[in-house]
């Protein structure tokens, strides 16, 4: 692995800087879950390389605007859904709760969040389409991470990327935020979307919905890497899916909500 150069540590820093200066634009009230504003436009989804067949073909796709959970979910937003509903607590591997990505939970959970925080709030929360994430993620860039090329020591909790949280997650916003100001979207945890399993992009939608129809609907996408994965594997573009009822120690989950919303 490259060490990231000076230039580029005085450029993230200065993005830093930058990024952490605004406050969420929306704090939904239950749970004070902080969201950003996220305005849409196009933007080549996918490997644009053509290397990676399950991302492949690139294309071009429109995103309209819509806010982003800042940050990834937390144990401590979790656990308050879970203490509302009579849920069992999902595990968290000793490493502590509070503001650590909450993990263990299948997609089916991730709905079922949603859903309960959409009837305590009247606002229609949902998981993000997957167009809807990469769009986000890029920040409207082309490089595999939102910094660049190389994975870059410090910039993202992974197996190889030489944190200090190599063996675990970190709490969220420990590393420096993308140019829309959201955390961890490369590393800490995988992310579950919206759209069901497909094994290529022939035939996916161009306008930013999720991919719903004519797929494996057993699997869902998740996205973004972990702490427990390579870098080469939480690149932008990089696509994973799970089965929707597993619940795994290196997946959890961010919110999305439509710009008219709030």
């Amino acid at each position: 692995m490259k060490p990231i150069s000076a230039v580029l540590l005085i450029c993230v820093l200065s993005v830093t800087a930058l990024s952490t200066a605004f406050a969420a634009d929306f704090i939904e009230p239950v749970t004070d879950m902080a969201f950003v504003r996220i305005e849409g436009g196009t933007f080549d989804m996918g490997d644009i390389s053509h290397k990676d067949e399950l991302a492949s073909p690139p294309r071009k796709v429109t995103v309209n605007d819509f806010y982003m959970g800042k940050f990834e979910v937390t144990f401590a937003q979790y656990d308050q859904f879970c203490d509302a509903t009579g849920r069992a607590k999902p595990s968290d591997r000793g490493w502590g709760r509070g503001q650590r990505p909450v993990i263990f939970v299948s997609w089916d959970d991730a709905m079922a969040f949603a859903k309960w925080l959409a009837n305590k709030t009247g606002k229609p929360y949902r998981l993000p389409s997957e167009a809807e994430w990469e769009y986000a993620a890029r920040a409207g860039t082309s490089t595999y991470y939102w910094w660049g090329d190389q994975p870059g020591i410090a910039l993202a909790n992974c197996k190889d990327c030489g944190d200090r949280w190599e063996d675990q997650t970190a709490p969220v916003g420990s590393f420096a935020p993308n140019p829309f100001g959201l955390f961890d979207m490369n590393g800490n945890v995988y992310e579950w979307c919206l759209d069901v399993r497909h094994d290529n992009y022939e035939g996916a939608p161009t306008d930013g919905s999720a991919w719903l129809k004519d797929g494996n609907e057993r699997f869902r996408i998740d996205r973004g890497g972990s702490w427990f994965t390579p870098a080469e594997e939480m690149g932008s573009h990089v696509r994973s899916y799970h089965d929707a009822k597993e619940k795994k120690k290196h997946i959890g989950f961010r919110l999305v909500m439509d710009a008219s919303s709030p």
